[in-house]
């Protein structure tokens, strides 16, 4: 924020920069399709989403799953080779097995460049308890799976699901395995969407203390899940504690209520001054996410929803024509609103509805070409404040006479 803005906007927020840059993996791709709700998108559709995220500074996407299926893995093949000519680059979700990672080793020779390997397993209590599993084998089964990854060439990310109702000992262990054998990445999963801000920020210190006392450059990623509506502000707790790279989907669309929303999570990431990049596509990566993963976009979904920057109500409204009046649209973005539009290639609109004032329908009636005489006006306010919801702009037009 300028010294111009502080003096019309007194910013309370104390987010400190977290002194790196925060990556981002875009999980649309992968978690996102076991969404109840979700379509599998058309390949093209697929290659699509992947050119925007590059184009948004996005750097890495989850592909999928390569020994889900042969048509898995014919996407992951070619979303593959489409990111050979991208900065973004690949990654695949894998169980530890190496059954499971041989296929993306498979992969990355076809298409003759690296694939980060995601190699996955569960470490709390309660699902160790509920498959049978015993710490002793998860260590050896991890071992083996992150081994059999680097030994291939692969860059391996180790992931513990359901990290954040995992006890301490078993994260050690599992997380500390892992580094010995190669990964350069571990991944803290609240994957069932238990966790709290301060939870987060306990566990990411307790894990960034194991990467340290390992002595090796070992990232830390957090993948966080909404089941209690913390996806985002949890992210943001993440990095604050030295998280590293964060997980999201479009739309947060996953399992169950999904995944932490990469569109807001950039939103809020260039707010804070943490992400400098241009996000004007961002309206174009929510919009094709929607339409091909076939999860409609609520209209009061924050920034990119149809009524994010709509507004009916007088009094609101007129604030916001006044700055329009004034020339100003840095003002008018901001005057009634705490995300500039102009920032993410959107605009304020104004509309007449039940609690709309005179000046809703002149500026209404003044953008379709139509004299705003007090007649007009008047047949407009009558009809808008008998209605039981807000007028389209062709409503307004027809009342008017």
């Amino acid at each position: 924020m300028s010294a111009e803005d502080r003096e019309l906007i007194h910013d309370w927020n104390e987010d400190p920069a977290p002194g790196f840059r925060v990556q981002l993996d875009d999980e649309t791709l992968r978690d996102g399709l076991q969404s109840p709700s979700a379509l599998d998108p058309s390949l093209d559709d697929k290659l699509t989403l992947v050119r925007i995220m590059d184009g948004l500074g996005i750097d890495t996407a989850n592909v999928g799953l390569p020994g889900a299926s042969a048509k898995a893995r014919e996407h992951i093949l070619a979303l593959c080779r489409e990111m050979t000519g991208l900065r973004i680059t690949p990654n695949v979700a894998c169980r530890t097995l190496v059954s499971d990672i041989a296929p993306a080793a498979e992969v990355a020779q076809e298409v003759g460049a690296p694939v980060e390997v995601c190699a996955f397993i569960g470490s709390s209590p309660i699902r160790m308890y509920a498959e049978g599993w015993e710490i002793e084998k998860m260590v050896a089964l991890s071992k083996e799976a992150v081994s059999f990854a680097t030994g291939e060439g692969l860059p391996c990310m180790f992931v513990t699901e359901d990290t954040t109702r995992a006890h301490p000992d078993h994260v050690r262990a599992l997380y500390e395995t892992a580094i010995e054998a190669g990964a350069k990445r571990i991944c803290v999963c609240d994957t069932c969407g238990h966790v709290t801000p301060s939870g987060v920020r306990s566990l990411i210190t307790f894990v960034k203390g194991i990467v340290e006392e390992s002595g090796q450059d070992v990232g830390i990623d957090w993948h966080g899940h909404r089941d209690r509506g913390l996806g985002l502000a949890n992210a943001m707790a993440a990095i604050e504690a030295g998280a590293t790279r964060i997980h999201g989907s479009a739309m947060g669309v996953g399992e169950r209520t999904g995944n932490v929303e990469m569109d807001l999570l950039l939103v809020n990431l260039k707010l804070l001054g943490w992400f400098d990049g241009d996000l004007t596509a961002l309206t174009d990566y929510v919009q094709l996410a929607a339409r091909s993963v076939g999860v409609p976009l609520p209209p009061n979904y924050a920034v990119f929803g149809k009524d994010a920057f709509e507004t009916s109500t007088g009094v609101h409204a007129a604030a916001v024509i006044k700055a329009f009046k004034k020339g100003d649209h840095w003002l008018a973005n901001r005057v009634y609103s705490g995300v500039p539009a102009d920032l993410f290639g959107l605009e304020q609109r104004i509309a007449v509805g039940p609690m709309s004032g005179k000046s809703n329908i002149v500026w209404v009636l003044e953008r379709h070409g139509v004299e705003p005489s007090d007649e007009r006006i008047e047949r407009v306010l009558q009809a808008a404040k008998t209605s039981n919801r807000q007028l389209t702009d062709e409503e307004v037009v027809t009342a008017a006479g």
